[in-house]
């Protein structure tokens, strides 16, 4: 049977993929004691005796713990940014390039991606891959996300408090470690302006891009920019391009799932539109994401372990 080794089980995606391959029995999960766990000797052969690892580590103890498998056995998924846009990884987002999901069954190690650009770049990809949004636009990106994307830390600063900010803008530097990634696999050439925000949810993420049509060479249409999207996403189990009415979007939305919805609004007469994404920032975003390459790593039903 598959075995799978969880470094950094006791953390928040630890947690949540855990939980999602309990009840699996097409998989078996390598598990440390406390005390085994915090035992370098026996965390290095947990990571090179397993067929797959899956790192829910900071990025520094990533890094470390890449360089710890001396085996050719195991396949790594790293669920932190470490290696988001290092050479040699995969990006693990299936359905964002029309062969992703034959790039993550063939490689060795793949980089699960990150929750804000999950939305971001299911929104913008398509539009640069097909030539209407250029690759030196200046992309603008606004997200909300629960605070549960914080880890523990923030989830006992929220869940502590009596009256936690209902709302929190942060990275107020534009230095934000999404950035990199969300540049490089958008295809663009010069970086978005990424504007955070936590909101007082536990789980759920809205992402939005808004573009000023009516200055792009191509001056496309409201319609044209949707049915981009909708052909880049045709078939897709768990990305859908929503055509519901013009009222308002719910930041929760998905949570507790592992669905992602893109949805396009605008004004043909002020040339302008806004690129919606909703998503779970632990399901589609993290752990669910995690599971899903796992699977198709593995070879197994891509959708296993997954709510859609």
């Amino acid at each position: 049977m598959t075995s799978v080794f969880i470094d950094g089980a006791a953390g928040t995606t630890g947690l949540d993929i855990r939980e999602r391959l309990a009840g699996r029995t097409d998989l078996s999960v390598v598990t440390l004691d406390e005390a085994r766990r915090k035992d370098p000797a026996a965390r290095a052969e947990a990571l090179n005796d397993a067929d797959f690892v899956i790192l829910c580590l900071p990025d520094e103890a990533a890094k470390e713990a890449v360089a710890l498998i001396a085996s050719d056995r195991p396949r790594v998924i790293d669920a932190s940014s470490a290696h988001r846009v290092a050479p040699g990884w995969t990006y693990g987002f299936p359905e964002l390039e029309p062969d992703g999901a034959e790039r993550i069954a063939s490689a060795r190690r793949v980089s699960n991606p990150g929750c804000y650009p999950t939305g971001f770049l299911a929104l913008v990809r398509p539009l640069v891959r097909a030539g209407l949004l250029p690759v030196d636009w200046p992309v603008t990106v606004n997200a909300v996300s629960g605070y549960s994307g914080g880890g523990k830390a923030m989830i006992a600063e929220y869940e502590d408090q009596a009256t936690p900010p209902a709302l929190r803008a942060y990275a107020l530097d534009l230095a934000h470690k999404h950035v990199p990634e969300m540049t490089v696999h958008a295809g663009l050439t010069h970086p978005p302006l990424f504007a955070p925000a936590v909101a007082a949810l536990r789980q759920g993420m809205l992402v939005e891009v808004p573009l000023n049509l009516g200055a792009l060479s191509s001056r496309p249409t409201v319609a044209a920019v949707r049915d981009v999207l909708a052909q880049a996403y045709e078939g897709q189990p768990l990305v859908a391009v929503a055509d519901d009415g013009p009222g308002g979007v719910a930041i929760e939305e998905h949570a507790g799932t592992d669905r992602l919805t893109l949805r396009v609004r605008g004004n043909d007469v002020t040339g302008q539109v806004r690129l919606i994404a909703t998503l779970d920032n632990l399901g589609k975003g993290a752990g669910g994401a995690a599971v899903q390459n796992l699977n198709i790593m593995a070879g197994l039903d891509p959708l296993a372990g997954l709510v859609s």
